[in-house]
């Protein structure tokens, strides 16, 4: 053979089936996708065993149900009205219906219902804090200050002020009106407060325990109405009367 052939032959690109072939051959692409697969295959098996453990198997279920902030409301009573069971997965367990069971309950204002893995479901309440009582029927009841029934006992409760109106409750505007002058009082003055009196939401009436008693009138200008019974106190004619009527800040009356 001429040397001119051997280096011919020697040049020659390599063949479809020669091992050396370069990068990109189907033989050499092969190993590629396998490793893909095996990737793909790998990943699935897991997210199938993650799904298996969070909602099919035994390891991640509701084992413990508590309950916090309640003081009204029995524990029991929450985590029987909550209707959680035990056993069921924890991704399972729809914590929105939980909440709005819970907050059916008359003394709960809002509810939340947390996953404390890997077991526990906790249920933090927010109860209705009672501000007046109302005596109905021989009972009297609790109401937030909302005008919300919260509790009821068959004695008064000690530390409430009264509440009397035609018709007590959260849709009653004469109610609402009373629980309103009642939540803008300052401190000093609301806990002096023995009793409030609404015939209408124009006509709130305070008696304080020392024996005064303030026609306040509408809840409108509560801060002004505020000013001039302060005023009226500090005052000869303020300390000595029985009644001061404020329901009018421009014309101010005592008795």
């Amino acid at each position: 053979m001429t040397e001119a052939g051997t280096r011919q032959r020697k040049t020659d690109p390599p063949g479809p089936g020669d091992p050396s072939a370069e990068d990109g051959s189907p033989r050499r692409r092969r190993p590629v996708r396998w490793k893909a697969i095996c990737v793909v295959l790998l990943v699935l098996a897991l997210l199938g065993g993650l799904a298996w453990v969070l909602l099919g198997s035994r390891l991640l279920v509701v084992r413990n149900v508590e309950v916090t902030g309640s003081e009204l409301a029995p524990r029991d009573r929450i985590v029987a009205t909550a209707g959680i069971r035990l056993g069921v997965p924890m991704a399972r367990l729809g914590t929105g219906a939980v909440r709005d069971r819970v907050e059916r309950l008359r003394e709960v204002e809002s509810a939340s219902v947390e996953r404390r893995w890997p077991a526990t479901i906790r249920i933090v309440v927010r109860e209705r804090v009672p501000v007046v009582s109302v005596e109905r029927g021989g009972r009297h009841y609790q109401l937030d200050r909302h005008g919300v029934a919260v509790a009821d006992t068959p004695s008064r409760p000690p530390g409430l002020p009264t509440l009397s109106a035609a018709a007590p409750g959260p849709t009653d505007a004469a109610t609402l009106a009373a629980l309103d002058v009642l939540r803008r009082l300052p401190d000093r003055l609301r806990g002096r407060v023995a009793g409030l009196e609404a015939p209408s939401p124009e006509s709130v009436t305070l008696r304080l325990s020392d024996g005064l008693t303030v026609v306040w009138g509408p809840a409108e200008r509560s801060a002004e109405k505020i000013r001039l019974v302060d005023a009226l106190r500090r005052t000869a004619a303020g300390r000595s009367a029985r009644t001061i009527d404020v329901s009018s800040p421009e014309v101010v009356t005592t008795r």
